[in-house]
């Protein structure tokens, strides 16, 4: 096995205090890949979560952030990590405080984040699951989700732009209940277009970039080639070459579909009705169509394309974190992804009940024992 890249970016302490089965846990990972391995149930892939954390959003599991304490009881919860980089170590702390139903809180180097966002700056985090199993043959809410997740860790703004819309959008879905003011409803649809065209502009980059390193490397990966594209509504399939022309087209839109939209009850087209198509290019194939085992092999070849494009184009190391990744791969392919792992130059944290299927690792990653939340390395 080629000798390891070392990350620019990894965690170096990890601290959990009341977070799901875990009534504190402590960790103090070195630069190589952790392989948490232990029986189900033992809080494996909670300790991915509470990573998962460490950026925006909700986590891998879309929890509510109230039910994330130990035993789901009031008493608040908190993850905690230093993350080096090249310019010195970060101190990243998230967390809920006793008897809050709302947003949890981040601190930054001990100080009060303004946004859950901030967290995006220095943490680049992507993860593999099994409830993606499904992801190609499923909602095409979860494949937006999915893909915006993969534009946050090269523009973390996109989040944000995605939770104003969201709001904005509510807003006139309210709106078109009630005999609403004209002027009033117009103003709110120019916000949403406004955050829509952010949307739009950053997913159409960031699927030309990594359309283009799929491209480039197709033949050279043991996972399949793949083309990702996004599929919209047909009156939303029209380029723009600016945001302004963009955010006239919708405001126009949204002003004609009024009348549509208010039988309907919401607002049916835009940005949140966006899916994402992939293609097996060696068989020319959607991947809905393709075998189980074809849909794993072509989900974890994006992901580990987007684990390059990240550290291509930001200098930043994003953090791996693959749950119950080897269970279902061969010899041959398992040893391949640990090869392509060492090459990418990523902190990445993997789980399994078999500490056997990560022997091809050797050297390359340390091993921590998980039973009955405890860790032992």
């Amino acid at each position: 096995m080629a000798h390891r890249e070392l990350p620019t970016h990894y965690i170096s302490r990890l601290r959990l205090s009341n977070f799901r089965n875990y009534a504190s846990a402590a960790l103090d990972p070195d630069p190589r890949h952790v392989v948490l391995t232990g029986p189900n149930g033992a809080g494996k892939t909670n300790l991915l979560e509470a990573i998962s954390l460490l950026g925006p959003g909700r986590g891998l599991r879309r929890a509510a952030f109230e039910q994330l304490a130990l035993h789901a009881s009031e008493a608040g919860w908190a993850v905690a990590a230093s993350l080096e980089t090249p310019v010195g170590p970060v101190d990243m702390g998230t967390g809920l405080d006793q008897g809050v139903q709302t947003g949890r809180k981040v601190r930054i180097n001990g100080s009060a984040a303004k946004s859950v966002e901030e967290l995006g700056e220095y943490a680049r985090i992507l993860w593999l699951t099994p409830s993606l199993d499904g992801l190609f043959t499923g909602a095409a809410g979860d494949r937006r989700r999915f893909f915006d997740r993969l534009v946050m860790t090269l523009i973390p703004s996109h989040g944000a732009e995605a939770n104003a819309f969201e709001k904005a959008m509510r807003q006139r879905n309210k709106l078109l209940e009630t005999d609403f003011d004209p002027s009033w409803m117009s103003a709110i649809e120019a916000q949403m277009a406004t955050h829509a065209a952010a949307m739009h502009f950053a997913r159409v980059d960031m699927i030309t970039h990594l359309n283009q390193l799929l491209e480039k490397t197709r033949g050279d990966a043991p996972f399949p080639g793949a083309h990702v594209a996004l599929a919209s509504q047909e009156e939303l399939t029209e380029e723009f070459v600016s945001s302004s022309a963009l955010e006239a087209f919708l405001t126009d839109l949204w002003r004609n579909r009024r009348p549509i939209d208010r039988v309907a009850g919401r607002t049916t087209l835009g940005p949140h009705r966006t899916d994402m198509q992939v293609t097996h290019l060696d068989k020319q194939m959607p991947a809905a169509l393709c075998s189980t085992g074809e849909q794993k092999a072509l989900l974890i070849g994006l992901i580990l394309a987007q684990a390059a494009l990240v550290r291509q184009i930001t200098h930043i190391s994003p953090l791996l974190l693959l749950d119950e990744i080897a269970a279902h791969l061969d010899l041959s392919r398992r040893a391949a992804l640990f090869e392509i792992l060492n090459g990418l130059g990523t902190q990445c944290w993997m789980t399994g009940t078999d500490k056997m299927l990560f022997e091809a690792l050797g050297d390359e990653a340390q091993f921590v024992s998980v039973k009955d939340a405890q860790l032992t390395l």
